[in-house]
């Protein structure tokens, strides 16, 4: 199972924008997602102030500011 991070803020349409695209795959793949929100950590905050929304996928950045839903799903199979 892949481990989806997305780094957010309240506020965020964009932010919003990528965890209903995640939500709306969550049953075509084998993943779990969670959302960080960069407010709450400074450091977190300094880093992808102006990136966000931020996705991580196994650790590794893969897509900011938008998630296309088909790219989002070969990334997923590229890292099997």
């Amino acid at each position: 199972m892949h481990d989806v991070v997305v780094y957010s803020r309240k506020g965020c349409h964009l932010c919003d924008v990528v965890k209903e695209t995640l939500a709306k795959l969550e049953s075509a793949a084998d993943f779990r997602w969670r959302e960080v929100d960069i407010d709450a950590d400074p450091q977190l905050k300094q880093k992808y102030n102006d990136e966000v929304p931020v996705l991580f996928i196994d650790g590794r950045k893969a897509f900011k500011h938008h998630v296309d839903g088909r790219q989002f799903l070969r990334a997923l199979a590229g890292r099997e």
